[in-house]
């Protein structure tokens, strides 16, 4: 930077072309001249300075280009590679009188071997992304709407992630070390509650039930080993006073509405940030163009690298090209109500069948409870099949119109959010500890969506395989179901969300169930799948998958559970909030015993009021919030646009001028031509003249 500013004439390096062959004559290396040496040490301190400001690859490439000798090169590396930019100097000057101390060779290689530490630590966290390997090959070979499906799961194991070190640090683990006094009869672990979720797993951390409704102190138990000093009930308030305590009902409480605040900020935050990155403002020619000469990187040297990176340029590249020759028919009027009307009959199939399964779930769940969770992931398995041949019927074109419409349509979404509020309403305050028994049904309900997943990866894609090429003795293979697969993935995370008010743990199943899902389904792909035989291109799939995980499933969860904390009454014989009319209670009980102790404190009273006790502000606050996050997409898409109005014209300009100035060189020796022309024109009739006159005279 201070070399631009001393001499605004003569380029940095990291502004050459990376194509271009890189040169030295700017920067006073062009020759060897006999200056002084300090003139000779403010060139080469000037060329160390440049060459760090690239990266490490870009610097190898200019030291290769560079007309020095070995030496020197090997000089420069050396230079280089050492940790600190202020130590150059000395270092610069040592080397070059070819005199080093013993101690500052010592000093040089520890800082050198540092440095290749850190760079050899920065390698190996780049190492531990997750499934980095397994998302190219699928890439490669499946394009980008494969890849969504997995990258989406992906998301989803973070926000289970999240979730799961929340209640375990501020709800499982404390209740774990200050466990209540056990139950008189204890059950005993047959393997059946991994099913089931019930028998010994009732009475622990997993479930509502287990949990205290005291502050937890060891040091507040008498002598006989009894419960915990209650909070509520000012029982002994000096044993709690000098100890340092932990109100388990208030921690329940905001451990709770932390944690899908903060979901709701991230999951705004990603969808607005998606929005503005999937925004497609290139065209396909130019994509394609840069694809082609510009997609290659040239550090990879592994042969399977090698490998997965020309099936993953390939694959894009005809998926560019499908979208290039795509070309749009226009339809007669009489071919357009044709598809109308085949549309609308699709529509009705989809609603009816979902109608009739929801209306038979609220009938007949009296009856079949406890078998319950396996009847709705059955209906969830073989009712899609319908809505696919409702689509079948529409006979869309283009592949990725049909998923966009597939998921747009909210077929599968549709049935199982409506299977999901009858299952609620039939659940509330059914037993005398509903919300464990609410609990372990929304743990069968997540086990069983994992089991008949599996049979349908099973049923759907092995088995298929199997018949397809042992039978019809044919190589042609099942496509991937992106809609439908991710549609499950949004299920079994609004089964995760609405669980973790009555079952803090069941984050810790989800994860456990997104890891092995992924590598089934990534064993699967790569096993019975084929790739589409349309290549198609989807630049908004992963904004689509975000938003249908915000609206509806994330916004209906948060309604689920806010209303459950702000309206129904707690059980009165489990659970933290036992003997309260309402969980919101524990939360208004502490602002106003700390407003007793402190009067000073009423502005936090009054805004406990406003901003937890009603609802409306809250709701008024993530409006505004994603709205904000909106308008920050638009924005950016805005200046994305803007940039290329802008570029677009400076193109413009460029040609304009170019084409002037060949123009102008085109004339220019026409022109001198002519007048060459015109001169001996000239001179030819004054000789002309003069002979006549002579004549004359």
């Amino acid at each position: 930077m201070q070399l631009r500013r001393r001499r605004q004439s003569r380029p940095a390096i990291r502004d050459f072309s990376h194509s271009a062959r890189p040169s030295i004559r700017g920067y006073g290396m062009e020759a060897d001249t006999p200056d002084a040496d300090g003139a000779e040490m403010t060139k080469r301190e000037r060329l160390v300075n440049n060459l760090q400001n690239l990266s490490v690859s870009d610097r190898v490439r200019m030291l290769r280009g560079m007309p020095l000798s070995v030496a020197e090169k090997s000089e420069l590396r050396f230079i280089l590679s050492l940790f600190p930019i202020f130590i150059f100097r000395p270092i610069v000057r040592t080397l070059s009188g070819k005199r080093i101390p013993c101690c500052s060779r010592l000093k040089y290689y520890i800082i050198i071997a540092m440095r290749q530490s850190w760079y050899s630590w920065l390698s190996f966290l780049h190492s531990l992304q997750l499934w980095q390997v397994a998302l190219k090959r699928v890439s490669g070979r499946f394009g980008t709407g494969v890849l969504s499906y997995f990258l989406f799961l992906k998301t989803l194991l973070f926000f289970n992630l999240f979730l799961f070190l929340v209640m375990g640090a501020f709800l499982v683990l404390p209740q774990a070390v200050h466990p209540p006094t056990p139950p008189a009869e204890k059950c005993i672990f047959t393997g059946l509650e991994l099913l089931t979720g019930a028998g010994s797993f009732s009475d622990t951390v997993m479930y509502y039930g287990h949990y205290s409704n005291y502050t937890l102190h060891r040091s507040c138990r008498d002598d006989g080993g009894g419960q915990n000093i209650s909070v509520f009930n000012r029982t002994r308030p000096d044993c709690v006073s000098k100890h340092l305590s932990y109100n388990m009902p208030l921690a329940y409480f905001f451990t709770i509405g932390v944690a899908f605040f903060i979901t709701c900020i991230i999951l705004v935050y990603s969808m607005s940030k998606s929005f503005g990155r999937s925004f497609r403002i290139d065209k396909s020619h130019s994509i394609l163009a840069m694809k082609v000469f510009c997609s290659w990187d040239f550090k990879v040297i592994k042969k399977t690298s090698v490998k997965l990176m020309s099936e993953n340029i390939c694959t894009q590249l005809k998926e560019l090209l499908a979208e290039v020759n795509h070309k749009h028919v226009k339809n007669t009027v009489g071919q357009r109500l044709w598809r109308l009307m085949v549309h609308g009959l699709a529509w009705a199939i989809c609603i009816a069948g979902t109608t009739a399964c929801v209306i038979s779930i609220y009938f007949f769940s009296d009856y079949i409870l406890l078998a319950l969770p396996v009847v709705v992931s059955l209906i969830n398995l073989l009712l899609p099949g319908l809505f696919n041949l409702a689509a079948w019927m529409e006979d869309y074109q283009s592949p990725s119109v049909r998923t966009y419409v597939a998921i747009g349509r909210y077929e599968n979404l549709m049935l199982k959010v409506s299977v999901l509020g009858v299952l609620c309403y039939h659940w509330l305050d059914r037993v005398a500890c509903w919300e464990s028994f609410v609990g372990q049904e929304l743990y069968r309900f997540l086990l069983m969506d994992f089991i008949f997943t599996l049979l349908d990866t099973l049923l759907g894609e092995f088995l298929w395989r199997l018949f397809s090429e042992k039978v019809l003795k044919r190589r042609r293979k099942p496509v991937f179901d992106i809609a439908r697969n991710v549609l499950e993935l949004i299920y079994g995370q609004t089964l995760a969300w609405l669980g973790v008010l009555f079952t803090p743990l069941l984050p810790a199943v989800q994860i456990l169930k997104l890891l092995l899902l992924f590598y089934i389904k990534k064993s699967s792909v790569m096993m019975n799948c084929q790739a589409p035989s349309k290549p198609y291109r989807v630049s908004q799939m992963t904004t689509i998958f975000i938003t249908l995980l915000c609206f509806p499933s994330f916004l209906g969860v948060s309604v689920c559970v806010t209303y459950t904390m702000w309206s129904i009454p707690p059980s009165s014989s489990c659970g933290p909030f036992r003997g309260l009319q309402k969980m919101l209670q524990a939360g208004k009980r502490w602002v106003e015993q700390l407003e007793e102790d402190n009067p000073n404190l009423s502005v936090l009273a009054r805004a406990h009021s406003y901003l937890v006790e009603n609802p409306f502000f809250l709701f008024v606050g993530a409006v505004i919030y994603f709205h904000s996050q909106v308008v920050d997409g638009q924005r950016k898409i805005i200046s994305l646009l803007q940039e290329q109005i802008k570029n677009e014209g400076d193109d413009k300009k460029f040609l304009i001028t170019r084409l002037q100035s060949i123009h102008e060189k085109k004339r220019t020796p026409a022109r001198r031509l002519r007048s060459q022309v015109d001169e001996t024109s000239e001179l030819k009739l004054r000789l002309l003249i003069d002979m006549r006159t002579a004549q004359e005279n």
